[in-house]
């Protein structure tokens, strides 16, 4: 039997690739309306609710020897105030200066000692509002599983009913020894092989038959192999360095459904045409070649089943998504991109991905370190482009309404840009990231974004956008 506090191999490889010199947490950054809490009233709101979310006190061990995946561990030196920070911005203390502080704070590595987490609180940002910024590594929560941990810190109503308290306080388990660690990782990498085909049974179990299912998922690992396989030279891609910038663009949801809807495909379809005309106003204006040239996006896709919302850990497959920056007509961009994405759709690069998701966690760690290594070397993608759902209903922090969320994804080594897309409340978030010294004027990238968004809308028949929702901010 697997031991539930022990890292998946998918989440242990998100340590091996920070190893390469990639930070591997996921943050954000979230404006709220009105005047910030006083910081002690924070942190024990927090503290009042870290009992719904268990891993957040927890720390990881290292088995000592044996290459064996790191468990999770009550951390008996728990302080929630190292977790919570608190600062203000230099004066006009607007968003330019927030995105700012979040690049600095997104370029530090999280310190692997202690729980895996932050929340900055942010005073007074312009016209009388704050933010937290907010990261979590990646190995302790992916993405659309992070929206339902958002209940530690979120409510439904300004006016909430009280959050049930533990009977008693929180009371740390005494930490394992060397030698029990040694002696779980001994067993469970002994029973490693059988869980290994445990998993890739279980994949290819479904509705239709044993047998089906197994050739479907061996022709899904196929194709997701196969789109692996290599993307262009490009300017987003290159080593990467310890500093980062963070932009964002706020745009609405209906307006991405008016332009899905006028032009056939999906939501996602446009977020994706959309980043493909922003890649190639900043090659152009850089004089980058982008004749015939289409980039690749890894796309993350949750596999998560709808029972799982909330459970700790990642279940993410990746697909592979062209972006054809070589069209320069904006209507044929999105057609290729919707024709491209419904193919690897039947495809089943996503179904692939998850065989080889679950098999990783047979791999030790020495062999997800040798395999995060190699991507440093290889081009597999040019960026990462992930798009998480978020509740369509106003959030409250202690009273203080939720306006608006700009999500951050990590840089994998060798890419220089990430794009992560958030809806929430009406809202469409962009949240873009790059290494600062590979690509320094990410504000080309925002303002191509916002440019290629009113393009595909004005294709659509839309009418104007109203400027009062799209903020795009600039340094």
């Amino acid at each position: 039997m697997a031991n539930p506090d022990r890292l998946t191999g998918l989440d242990a490889s998100f340590l091996a690739l920070e190893d390469s010199g990639a930070h591997m947490h996921i943050g954000s950054v979230a404006i709220f309306e009105g005047e910030a809490p006083a910081y002690e009233d924070f942190v024990s709101h927090l503290e009042r609710r870290l009992h719904l979310v268990p891993r957040y006190r927890q720390k990881l061990a290292f088995p000592p020897i044996v290459e064996a995946r790191p468990v999770w561990v009550d951390d008996p030196h728990f302080n929630p105030g190292y977790h919570i920070r608190h600062t203000a911005l230099p004066d006009p203390a607007g968003e330019a200066e927030l995105a700012a502080l979040a690049g600095r704070v997104f370029a530090q590595r999280l310190d692997r000692s202690k729980p895996l987490w932050e929340l900055w609180l942010v005073d007074h940002v312009a016209e009388d509002r704050f933010a937290i910024i907010s990261k979590t590594h990646h190995c302790l929560v992916d993405g659309v599983s992070g929206v339902d941990i958002a209940t530690v810190l979120f409510d439904l109503d300004a006016d909430p009913p009280a959050i049930d308290q533990p009977d008693r306080p929180w009371v740390p388990r005494p930490e394992p020894s060397g030698a029990s660690l040694l002696a779980d990782a001994v067993v469970e990498r002994a029973s490693a092989p059988l869980d290994a085909l445990r998993a890739l049974e279980s994949t290819a179990r479904g509705a239709q038959g044993a047998a089906t299912r197994a050739l479907g998922a061996l022709s899904g690992v196929g194709s997701v192999l196969k789109a692996g396989l290599g993307a262009p030279p490009s300017p987003f891609n290159g080593p990467i360095g310890p500093h980062r910038c963070f932009r964002w663009v706020a745009a609405d949801l209906d307006r991405f459904k008016g332009i899905k809807n006028g032009l056939g495909g999906t939501v996602n379809d446009v977020v994706l045409a959309g980043v493909t005309g922003a890649l190639r106003a900043y090659m152009l204006e850089h004089d980058h070649p982008v004749e015939g040239v289409e980039l690749k996006a890894m796309v993350p896709v949750s596999v998560r089943a709808e029972a799982e919302r909330g459970a700790l850990g990642n279940r993410v497959s990746t697909m592979y998504a062209p972006l054809p920056v070589g069209l320069s007509d904006p209507l044929e961009r999105f057609e290729v991109v919707r024709d491209a994405m419904a193919g690897l759709k039947e495809s089943g690069q996503a179904v692939g991905a998850d065989v080889l998701t679950k098999l990783t966690g047979f791999a030790p760690p020495t062999v997800m370190a040798q395999a995060a290594r190699l991507q440093g070397r290889q081009r597999f993608f040019n960026l990462t482009v992930t798009n998480v759902p978020g509740p369509q209903f106003p959030l409250f922090l202690m009273g203080r309404e939720l306006e608006v969320i700009h999500p951050q994804v990590p840089l994998a080594r060798n890419t220089a840009l990430g794009i992560a897309i958030m809806s929430y409340n009406g809202g469409l978030n962009f949240g873009l990231i790059s290494d600062f010294d590979s690509l320094g004027d990410l504000d080309v990238v925002a303002a191509g974004l916002d440019v290629a968004i009113e393009e595909l809308a004005d294709l659509a028949g839309l009418p104007s956008r109203a400027p009062t929702r799209r903020r795009t901010v600039k340094s």
